[in-house]
């Protein structure tokens, strides 16, 4: 069985993998194959006929990708969620306390490009904390702007909680009130076709029971709600 699955949090593969193995163990003789591209691109590629039982996307938008085309078999299911939280050097040199004080110039940050889900997320960010923030580095992926931080390029950037927790010991979290801080769903579904289409659903099941939600809660992921 090949789910398509994209994503560039490390924490978000880890747990996946975690997830297949438990699948694995639960039927023997299944295979689970991840691909883990971004899933922009992989939404393109299902579209253009490649080979998925099961597709779990980033950002509800790169599953519409999808769903527009008729390339989802049924309805799509948030399976997990995520928010965002300012990531800062180790120690938090420059003492930042909120979102506004990324607006200061002085303080470099960092964060993905607005076409990205994460850039996304900060620009929703700074539009609910009511700030203008001009960023030294607009990333590809939030994997991107957690190197930044990390290597001491600039002094903050906006992450998933995720991430945060991901890097305990090579940087910090400063946390977003929720009335300032935006919410990523993620949403699996089984591909139109799937070569394997009872695994799919398989699969999808168990990812969204209690084993597969424990797996995911372990790594920093928030429940669907």
């Amino acid at each position: 069985m090949s789910p398509g699955r994209g994503d560039p949090c490390r924490r978000v593969r880890r747990a996946f993998d975690k997830i297949g193995a438990q699948f694995e163990k639960a039927n023997p003789g299944v295979t689970v194959k991840f691909n883990y591209n971004g899933s922009s691109s992989l939404a393109t590629s299902i579209n253009q006929g490649a080979p998925a039982d099961v597709f779990a996307a980033a950002a509800p938008q790169n599953m519409k990708t999808v769903t527009v085309s008729g390339n989802a078999a049924g309805t799509p299911q948030t399976f997990s969620r995520n928010t965002a939280e300012i990531m800062v050097e180790k120690g938090n040199p420059q003492d930042i306390k909120s979102v506004k004080d990324l607006a200061d110039p002085k303080i470099k940050v960092a964060v993905c490009a607005p076409e990205v889900p994460c850039g996304a997320v900060a620009q929703e960010v700074f539009k609910k904390a009511g700030v203008s923030v001009k960023p030294v580095s607009e990333e590809t992926n939030v994997g991107g702007v957690v190197t930044k931080v990390t290597l001491g390029e600039v002094d903050a950037g906006i992450v998933y909680v995720t991430d945060v927790k991901a890097n305990e010991g090579k940087a910090g979290g400063v946390p977003i009130p929720s009335d300032q801080n935006a919410i990523t769903e993620y949403p699996i579904a089984q591909v139109k076709g799937a070569p394997n289409a009872s695994g799919a659903k398989a699969f999808i099941s168990y990812v969204l029971g209690p084993n597969g939600q424990k797996v995911l809660a372990s790594f920093g992921f928030m429940p669907p709600g």
